[in-house]
This record gives C-alpha cells, sequence and structure tokens, in this order.
C-alpha cells in the first residue's frame, strides 16, 4: 500500500509528541549554540533545478562559525572543486544542515537560507596554515532543533567495536574504475594519501 496523503500518513503515526515540537526555535539558544559550536562535522542539503544535493563538510574544532544567533558561517576548503552545493546556493538559497558531534548521540539541524561570500576580509578570518577557503557560505537560521537520538543509538555509530575494517573496502580508485572502466585506479591510489595531505585547506 502505497501513503498518497497526509491524512493516511498521519494515520499510521499519530500525533506528534510535545518534545518534538517545543525543541524547535528560530535562533540559537546557548545551549543549541554550544552544541553546534564543537561539531567538527555537518552534513549540507541544498536544492537546484538538476535535484537534491548531500555535501559532507568537516573541519578541525567547530566546523562552522557562530556569527550571532542567526547566522552561521561556512568556509569552503580544498575538495574537488565540483562545487554543486555552492552552485546550488547560488540558484536557491535553501539549505539543511545536520550537525555531528563524535562520541554524542544527539545531533543538531538547522533549516534556512545561504548566500556564498568572496568577501576577501571574511576569507582572510578564516586563514588555516597560511590558506584561506575560496568562499564562505553564510547561513541565515529559519528553525533550528536536536534530533532524537535513536537512529544514532541504533547504529552504534560511535561503538569502536562496530567499526568497519578499511580493508575491507573498495579503494577510492577501485570506486572511480567501476565507474569509468579505463581510470587508472593503481596511479590513483597510490597518489592520493599524499595529496590529501598537501591540499587538506
Amino acid at each position: 500500500m502505497i501513503i498518497r496523503s497526509i491524512e493516511e500518513l498521519k494515520a499510521i503515526y499519530g500525533a506528534s509528541s510535545e518534545a518534538s515540537t517545543a525543541k524547535v526555535t528560530t535562533k540559537l539558544t546557548p545551549e543549541y549554540r554550544h552544541m553546534i559550536e564543537i561539531s567538527p562535522f555537518v552534513a549540507l542539503a541544498t536544492v537546484g533545478p538538476e535535484g537534491l544535493d548531500c555535501s559532507p563538510r568537516g573541519d578541525i574544532g567547530g566546523v562552522v562559525r557562530v556569527e550571532d544567533e542567526n547566522t552561521l558561517l561556512l568556509p569552503d576548503w580544498r575538495g574537488n572543486n565540483r562545487v554543486d552545493s555552492l552552485i546550488n546556493i547560488v540558484r536557491d538559497p535553501r539549505v539543511a544542515l545536520m550537525f555531528l558531534i563524535p562520541g554524542s548521540t544527539t545531533t543538531m539541524r538547522v533549516n534556512g537560507r545561504a548566500v556564498v561570500s568572496a568577501e576577501p576580509s571574511l576569507l582572510q578570518s578564516f586563514e588555516m596554515d597560511g590558506k584561506h577557503p575560496r568562499t564562505v557560505a553564510i547561513v541565515s537560521i529559519d528553525e533550528v532543533y536536536f534530533q532524537c537520538a535513536r537512529a544514532l543509538m541504533r547504529s552504534e555509530l560511535w561503538n569502536v567495536d562496530r567499526f568497519v575494517d578499511p580493508t575491507t573496502l573498495p579503494t577510492p580508485g577501485q570506486l572511480l574504475k567501476a565507474a569509468k572502466a579505463d581510470f587508472d585506479r593503481e596511479t590513483y591510489d597510490r597518489e592520493w594519501p599524499a595529496r590529501a595531505a598537501k591540499t587538506m585547506w
């Protein structure tokens, strides 16, 4: 049976709990601010004419800088230059962010609107090892709240005994060769670790 209306969906799930709606605010509380400032990783979701995109972002310490109770600053560090998220933001400002905190089963979520800035003074304020991001996404918060911990509890995401042995997984070169048959996976896998270490920022 395919659910085709909100009414059908509500009939299955019933009413939301008070806590599920009471936690939503339109600006950062001091507690929400602390949770976001300590997070080193965020998944950034954007939307554009071609569809949706979700991109991982990480940084030493906090992945974003809290400008004020309504604004987050997300620097764009070195990557593959596809800039899918930034292209989407330029055309459609709607964004959603989910912050993870290592060791915690509580995640933080932000829905809002963003613009992409290349203001030199802003870029310089994020200096790392003498380098700067090429742009910074300025996120205006529409709503912020924490997420129920059950998903991370069920997945045992931070349980080291459940960590997957990386050697049992395909290498990046193997993944690329599976997508493009004539790709030189051996060279890519051999050179990638050193290249990544030199281009972190």
